[in-house]
């Protein structure tokens, strides 16, 4: 069943084709990341569970749901796990607002066959609207800010003081199995 899902998935990410080149026109900056390729195609903007499954709220998940594009030009599924900031969050809360929309994006295609198996994700560094309307993905950080009035410390990485991960630091450990797991594999790898 799991190769059957896995296999189902495979033909619904979009693999890096030499038949079409989604570079034209981009303006993406480029990160010299192994197996990329610069981007920029129409996409409708919707979340992952609603592209799999059909389950689709109108705000797509509300923000708790991982985003993905519809490329318009072959209908294959992108993922997207990042957005412009040089952390791997973001993408979700800087897509989130044009749910169920037609868009055009520019970034960066990742994906090395090779070692992946044909996977890609995306980079997203702007979406324009329908109107012509441009922006940058970059909103991440200052909406963590905003929610966030109180992070615990004054400096460090943004997750390192977040409250909420914090407490779920202390339920479930670093791996996410309990705070034994946690202590086990300290004792064994290092």
């Amino acid at each position: 069943m799991k190769r059957m899902i896995i296999a189902a998935l495979a033909g619904l990410i979009a693999l890096p084709a030499a038949a079409e080149d989604f570079s034209a026109g981009s303006e993406a900056r480029s990160w010299g990341l192994l197996g990329e390729q610069l981007a920029r195609f129409e996409a409708k903007v919707t979340d992952a569970v609603c592209a799999l499954t059909g389950d689709c709220p109108e705000d797509c998940g509300a923000g708790l749901r991982q985003m993905v594009l519809q490329r318009v030009a072959d209908d294959k599924m992108i993922l997207v796990l990042k957005n412009t900031q040089p952390i791997f969050s973001g993408a979700t809360y800087d897509l989130a607002q044009y749910c169920g929309q037609t868009v055009t994006v520019d970034g960066l295609i990742v994906g090395e066959p090779d070692y992946v198996k044909g996977a890609t994700i995306m980079q997203v560094q702007t979406v324009t609207t329908a109107d012509g309307t441009t922006a940058k993905t970059n909103g991440f950080t200052e909406a963590w800010k905003q929610r966030t009035p109180n992070p615990v410390g004054e400096k460090g990485q943004w997750f390192r003081r977040d409250p909420e991960i914090l407490k779920r630091l202390e339920s479930t450990g670093y791996l996410g199995l309990g705070l034994e797991a946690d202590k086990k594999f300290a004792e064994e790898f290092f």
